[in-house]
């Protein structure tokens, strides 16, 4: 299976890397901020238009709120940022909230903190690539009309990006973030130019629709409820920023202070490119509603099910740059695809991650195991796997998974912050030094404050979104907390029961005597190769066990044995249901009962073929019986292996491509090396 396996695998991820190679996949900043916070970045490409969405429902007199909660959301990440860049500081490790929440306020917070990150970084796939789909359906039209399999397809290819590397997919998707950026910038740059300074009329290609308000004339609280909604519809703008507190490990030295910095430039161009398109899109008098077909009225006439509601984004660049323009078309493919690499983010989280997780026993320890690019590959395909299963379900619309998001964020936000808010409280009740004291109430003022207003918006986003489909998320959390609970449970438990006593047990008492029985089936140069082992190993007993399955093999084989003289006696096991497995096992247990003390050594002969369809041919007998000889206690089971000529020749095909590398070989080392290195004892 290997040689079929090994040609594509190289073809789609690249060789395998050595373990000592790992420093070389560690990124530079420039390279660190598409990868990290390429999510926060994307986000104005939606959440303008998700707080344009909201406000619609009053109709559109409520527009005019939307500078002030783009005024709310900016505060709120400039909190977030700088209260994590004291935690990058303070724990460079890598376990950014986890760690953060499971150090300072007990493994249950750690866990539900994990538990939110894992369901958020899944969503961060889904609302990505769904975006990103749209966007690019604003261009070219046969996108939009098959987004479920072109969701799931950009999601195959970013999980073979990633496969290949941290590092290499980094460097791949980076241009595409620089071009969005610059694209964005330019589009902001130019329609301030155009409207202060020439004076020219910027109209959205909706700005003609009217918007039939589904609750009009909405005041008190029906009002602030709405935009509180709107507001935390914005707060989708945020996600992805503990993305780089999770991922330092990847940064180069010095860690914390190049995690810092990207943290800081991420906040500052995310909000400048935020506040731009809210300005732009009041400016360009874009119109948004959750139900285009119904609620956008022209000509006195609902726009009908044919309509495809372009993204905010979309229309401001129209409205600027011209439809189909070539500056349009740069910018709605540089959306798209900074829109794939915000999923991008979550490869790079999620599986760092769930590496700390399986090391902590919460999940299972393969998410520990790096690949051959030295990616955590089994996380970065389970994420593929749940995120696809997600755009499947919610039919990629971007719209409907976006009301599961950012719950998730907010959890982990709050409790990271309270978490650091007790991390300075225990080191200033040690720490004398005065600068250092001076240093630390500021970063624990800060972290105090961005408790405080995360913790607020999360209980505004529950409110408000809980019925719109945040009871999902709600659910995934609780799902990954107790699968995890239980996965630790079963590691704790398995760990108690295989420890070392320090007292003599029985386990290392030497058992009274060993029983050993050879299966046999006919006589040939398998049967004798474990008739030969088996007279080594000098047991107490020692017999030959064979089933009578057809009377007439039975009798050749007895026949044979007395021919040849062998010193071995021979059982034969009667099988009226011409069952082999079922008698082998039932005589096992029964010499297990006649003397609790033995040990019993079930020696089976193999056959070890070539090929792979060669295996449905043979050993299915013998896989069977050691998958129910391993429930038996005392039972040992040996396999004695004889290569037939398919399995020489196969080996000496694997030597003569010098490249082969063995699955596995990258996390055991080189053989030559190990020899190489090691030293007499």
């Amino acid at each position: 299976m290997s040689k079929l396996t090994d040609v594509p695998k190289r073809i789609l991820i690249g060789r395998a890397l050595r373990s000592d190679r790992l420093g070389e996949t560690l990124l530079p900043k420039r390279v660190a901020l598409p990868v990290f916070a390429s999510d926060p970045l994307s986000s104005v490409a939606y959440a303008p238009g998700e707080v344009l969405l909201v406000l619609s429902i009053a109709g559109l007199s409520a527009y005019h709120f939307s500078p002030w909660i783009a005024v709310a959301v900016v505060v709120l990440m400039f909190t977030v940022v700088a209260s994590y860049r004291q935690n990058v500081r303070a724990y460079p490790s890598g376990g950014g909230d986890y760690e953060v929440a499971n150090t300072n306020l007990g493994p249950r917070a750690g866990l539900t903190v994990a538990s939110a990150l894992l369901v958020d970084y899944v969503l961060t796939v889904a609302v990505s690539i769904s975006s990103g789909i749209e966007n690019l359906g604003s261009a070219v039209p046969f996108v939009v009309e098959n987004k479920v399999a072109c969701a799931i397809g950009v999601i195959v290819l970013l999980t073979l990006m990633n496969l290949r590397g941290v590092k290499e997919s980094g460097t791949l998707f980076a241009i595409p973030t620089y071009v969005f950026v610059v694209g964005v910038f330019t589009m902001i740059a130019w329609g301030a130019f155009r409207g202060f300074v020439l004076g020219d009329e910027m109209r959205a290609p909706t700005a003609d629709f009217e918007i039939k308000p589904e609750h009009p004339g909405l005041a008190g609280f029906a009002l602030v409820f709405l935009l509180l909604r709107a507001f935390s519809s914005g707060c989708a703008a945020l996600t992805g920023v503990e993305a780089i507190s999770n991922g330092v490990p990847a940064f180069r030295k010095p860690k914390s202070k190049n995690a810092a910095t990207t943290l800081a430039l991420m906040g500052l161009l995310a909000v400048t490119m935020f506040c731009g398109i809210i300005a732009l899109a009041a400016a360009t008098d874009v119109r948004m509603a959750e139900n285009p077909a119904k609620d956008l009225i022209h000509d006195g006439a609902p726009l009908g099910a044919d309509y495809v509601q372009d993204p905010v984004i979309s229309q401001v660049a129209e409205a600027v740059f011209g439809h189909g323009s070539i500056l349009f078309m740069i910018l709605a493919a540089a959306t798209a695809l900074v829109l794939f690499l915000a999923a991008n983010t979550a490869y790079n989280g999620f599986p760092l991650l769930g590496s700390i997780l399986a090391q902590d026993r919460y999940l299972p320890r393969q998410l520990h195991t790096r690949g051959d690019r030295l990616a955590f590959s089994n996380g970065i395909v389970l994420l593929a796997g749940a995120a696809g299963l997600l755009v499947w379900i919610y039919g990629a619309d971007s719209t409907r998974l976006i009301q599961l998001y950012i719950v998730g964020v907010f959890v982990s936000f709050t409790l990271s912050q309270i978490g650091m808010v007790r991390h300075w409280n225990r080191l200033l009740a040690t720490e004398k030094d005065q600068a250092k004291r001076h240093r630390m109430i500021r970063s624990r003022a800060i972290n105090t404050f961005g408790a405080f207003f995360t913790g607020l918006v999360l209980v505004v986003v529950l409110v408000t979104k809980f019925t719109h489909g945040a009871w999902v998320a709600l659910l995934g959390m609780c799902i990954f907390y107790a699968t995890m609970t239980a996965i630790r449970k079963h590691y704790d438990r398995v760990a108690e029961e295989i420890a070392a006593p320090e007292e003599p047990s029985d386990d290392s008492v030497r058992p009274s005597r060993v029983h050993s029985v050879v299966l046999i089936s006919k006589i040939h140069r398998p049967a004798l190769r474990a008739l030969g082992y088996a007279k080594l190993m000098r047991s107490d007993t020692l017999e030959a066990l064979s089933v009578n399955v057809d009377p007439a093999d039975t009798k050749a084989l007895r026949a044979e044995w007395e021919r040849r003289g062998i010193d071995v006696p021979l059982k034969v096991l009667d099988s009226p249901y011409r069952e082999v497995t079922r008698p082998v096992i039932e005589y096992v247990k029964s010499l297990r009962n006649e003397s609790p003390r033995d040990v019993v050594s079930v020696i089976i002969p193999e056959y070890v073929v070539g090929h792979w369809y060669e295996h449905l041919l043979h050993n299915q007998s013998a896989l069977r019986l050691k998958g129910r000889l391993l429930f038996t206690p005392g039972v040992m089971v040996t396999s004695v292996p004889y290569q037939l000529q398919s399995s020489e020749a196969a080996k000496k095909r694997a030597r003569k491509r010098q490249d082969w590398v063995a699955p596995g070989s990258v996390r055991r080392g080189p053989a030559e090396r190990a020899k190489e290195t090691s030293t007499p004892t």
